[in-house]
């Protein structure tokens, strides 16, 4: 299961801690009970990243503001980890799509856990070939 919460960054820590922090702490607490794996999204959330793991979500996912391993190390290796490429690289070239492939790969140091994505959504003018490209090119660089 995966929580969405696009605007969550536009709160301050403080009003996270108490306008939003219990009722998703109760989600996901909910969804512990079913024995169903959970994912908490946010956008913007660097200055939330250790309240919402608080929340109780197995995986974090952060987007494209914030460097992968940064966030991970703030987080804790014992959670996994979702993210993190600017969307916006999808509508430029493959060489440069690649490259932030490898970046995040690079900083994801083959740690279990980490589940490679965009960091929030697909663009429209996203090419769907390009996409398949940047999907095999992952299992590729993940599979050695």
């Amino acid at each position: 299961m995966q929580l969405f919460d696009s605007w969550v960054g536009a709160v301050s820590p403080s009003v996270y801690r108490r306008f939003v922090l219990p009722y998703t702490q109760r989600i996901f607490q909910a969804v512990k009970q079913v024995g169903t794996p959970s994912i908490h999204f946010g956008t913007s959330t660097a200055a939330l990243l250790e309240l919402m793991t608080e929340a109780g979500g197995d995986v974090m996912s952060v987007d494209w503001r914030m460097d992968l391993d940064e966030a991970w190390a703030r987080i804790g290796y014992d959670h996994g980890i979702q993210g993190n490429l600017d969307p916006t690289l999808m509508l430029t070239s493959w060489p440069t799509i690649e490259a932030g492939m490898q970046d995040i790969l690079h900083r994801a140091a083959n740690r279990p856990g980490h589940i490679f994505n965009l960091g929030h959504g697909v663009l429209a003018p996203t090419d769907p070939e390009l996409l398949r490209r940047l999907v095999d090119a992952v299992h590729a660089a993940t599979q050695r």
